[in-house]
């Protein structure tokens, strides 16, 4: 069998956007992918259509949010579950009040009938994601439900069998006949199936969760609010206030948070449109960009106070730092 395979990389990197769009609605559950990184998004999928469901392959994925709102709800629904299993990088995911951050070697769960809310971290990563219909899982959707939001090994235990299962399904769906897809399709619902089953009855004998949720939790809501804050650096009044409000947090949880990751929440705005900012300086494809304009455009609208803010970070004023980075650059050198 064939496979569909949408690499941005392409792409013009204007286009890219647009074919990722496209990609996402021939994915089964449509939602909206918002890159963090304006003009750097990349990305790659590789479907694998089964029977009534459907294995994807992405890799090069990073500093992405992705949204199934309640209006794509309303538009579509598929009636599916989903199990995204990490082979590389971090993903949020959050859904049904439930959030969790996953890790190489975990898994995570998702329905098509509620919104969910996934944010993958800025190191590029890679997962696979089963997708089938409702009516083929052995669970009942109340059993299910108690898992969306939350995360389980897939690469120890009885995980370990259908974690393997999916990966080499995908490893050798090219040899696969339309009837193979079919077989292997209710092989792996059978295996999720028993898997699944195996953790709820573990979660009944001993009366507490088989899954992960509240050790991740935060670091979920940290990649939430981080999106938040990559969304709105061109906004000058950017601040703990106002993140806290969006995200009906007190100020002092808000700083707690960012002070279990070695920070403050101005410190990390700071660094965040900083670090923008020397990228578009160093960029020959924006020397056509004044220096107030790049700096207004990530949340600095007062040359002088960037001015200051730049040579505190860096030890040199922005058109020094500009000019050194382009001095090698073909255009410099001509």
């Amino acid at each position: 069998m064939r496979s569909t395979v949408v690499d941005t990389a392409e792409f013009p990197v204007s286009e890219r956007p647009g074919a990722w769009a496209g990609a996402m609605a021939m994915a089964q559950v449509p939602q909206r992918v918002t890159s963090l990184e304006r003009g750097t998004f990349g990305a790659r999928i590789e479907m694998m259509p089964l029977d009534a469901g459907q294995i994807s392959v992405l890799s090069s994925y990073a500093s992405v949010t992705a949204q199934r709102t309640p209006r794509h709800v309303r538009q579509s629904d598929p009636e599916m579950y989903r199990v995204v299993l990490v082979t590389g990088g971090e993903l949020g995911i959050e859904q049904c009040r439930q959030r969790s951050l996953l890790r190489r070697g975990e898994m995570g769960f998702g329905e098509s009938s509620q919104p969910i809310d996934i944010y993958a971290g800025d190191t590029p990563g890679r997962h696979l994601v089963f997708q089938f219909p409702k009516k083929l899982l052995r669970l009942s959707r109340e059993q299910f439900t108690r898992l969306c939001g939350l995360s389980l090994p897939w690469t120890q235990g009885v995980g370990r069998l259908f974690g393997q299962f999916v990966a080499g399904l995908a490893e050798e769906y090219a040899q696969c006949t339309p009837q193979d897809a079919t077989r292997l399709e209710a092989t792996a619902v059978d295996l999720l199936s028993a898997v699944l089953e195996h953790h709820l009855d573990r979660d009944a004998t001993f009366g507490g969760p088989a899954v992960s949720a509240a050790s991740s939790g935060q670091q979920v809501l940290f990649l939430r609010i981080s999106a938040f804050i990559a969304e709105h650096l061109s906004d000058p009044g950017l601040g703990p206030e106002a993140i806290a409000a969006a995200h009906h947090l007190s100020l002092r949880y808000l700083h707690r948070i960012f002070q279990d990751h070695g920070t403050t929440p101005r410190a990390f705005i700071r660094q965040q449109r900083l670090d923008r900012c020397r990228r578009d300086l160093a960029d020959p494809a924006l020397r056509h960009l004044t220096i107030h304009t790049i700096a207004a455009r990530w949340g600095y609208p007062q040359p002088d106070g960037f001015s200051r803010a730049f040579r505190t970070a860096t030890g040199t004023s922005p058109s020094d730092y500009r000019h050194q980075a382009l001095l090698h650059t073909p255009r410099a050198r001509s």
